[in-house]
């Protein structure tokens, strides 16, 4: 009786393994961080490794919150993820930042004859200069290069900023929004700190971004924003350095004296 009993025992714990062995096997998945979980322990759940869970989310430190999606990268869990998945408002310009590679070798690597993708694709991803170089760093003059440090409340307004600035508009120019931030926080002539430019007043009492002033600012942060904040302090600026913006038919004769770096959806960006 005791051995049939342990031979119930055995089986069940070979069943237990194999229905939990798809979690980290080769399909892709999406993972809800839970209270106390870290980078590591999701990567041994799911048989991948940090980095490669870091490259998959465009992290550039180990900090995560309850409530954030992951993204569980294919593959064999080096630093690149062999397949990703594509996301709504991903594009493979920012694919190709994610991952290190120039969005040309994806294009190259799945055959595609033009820049159109489409959420729940499977791309494959090559791995960094298998199929060409990098995107060069862009030139941003003053700006440094350099990441910007920050907690997680500070990505946490970040990210609420550009849900009350950009909600409406796409993956690319909430990203652009978030990158402003981080370019006056880098440029010497503003605060050094995402709070501190997010709530500066100018020398006339104004504040710099309209939610701040009308209260939008204290709205939670939706999901896409989120991982535009992400993508934002990990680099990728689609404004090329600028460190102001403004819908783009504003009549402020001042902001539209300025250089212009780049129109994007309605909002233009300026130096």
């Amino acid at each position: 009786m005791n051995r049939l009993l342990l031979y119930a025992r055995y089986f069940l714990a070979v069943l237990a393994a194999l229905v939990l062995l798809p979690v980290g096997a080769a399909a892709a998945a999406t993972h809800t961080v839970s209270p106390g979980e870290s980078l590591f322990l999701i990567s041994r759940a799911y048989g991948t490794t940090v980095d490669a869970l870091r490259r998959a989310n465009g992290l550039y430190t180990d900090l995560i919150y309850p409530g954030q999606q992951l993204y569980i990268p294919e593959g064999n869990g080096k630093g690149y993820p062999g397949t990703y998945t594509v996301q709504p408002g991903d594009t493979l310009y920012l694919i190709g930042l994610r991952y290190g590679v120039s969005f040309q070798s994806i294009k190259a690597a799945n055959g595609l004859g033009s820049d159109m993708i489409y959420p729940g694709q499977k791309l494959v991803i090559p791995a960094p200069n298998s199929w060409g170089t990098s995107p060069a760093p862009v030139s941003r003059g003053t700006i440094s290069s350099g990441p910007v440090n920050y907690s997680r409340s500070d990505f946490d307004l970040l990210a609420r900023l550009i849900t009350a600035e950009a909600d409406s508009e796409s993956y690319i120019t909430k990203v652009a929004v978030g990158a402003v931030v981080l370019n006056r926080v880098k440029s010497g002539n503003f605060p050094n700190s995402i709070p501190g430019v997010i709530y500066q007043v100018d020398e006339t009492g104004s504040y710099q971004f309209e939610p701040v002033l009308n209260g939008w600012i204290n709205r939670p942060a939706s999901e896409e924003a989120r991982r535009a904040a992400m993508d934002a302090l990990n680099g990728v600026d689609p404004t090329n350095g600028a460190l102001y913006f403004f819908e783009s038919w504003v009549p402020n004769s001042w902001l539209q004296s300025r250089p212009v770096s780049r129109v994007l959806d309605s909002f233009t960006f300026t130096y």
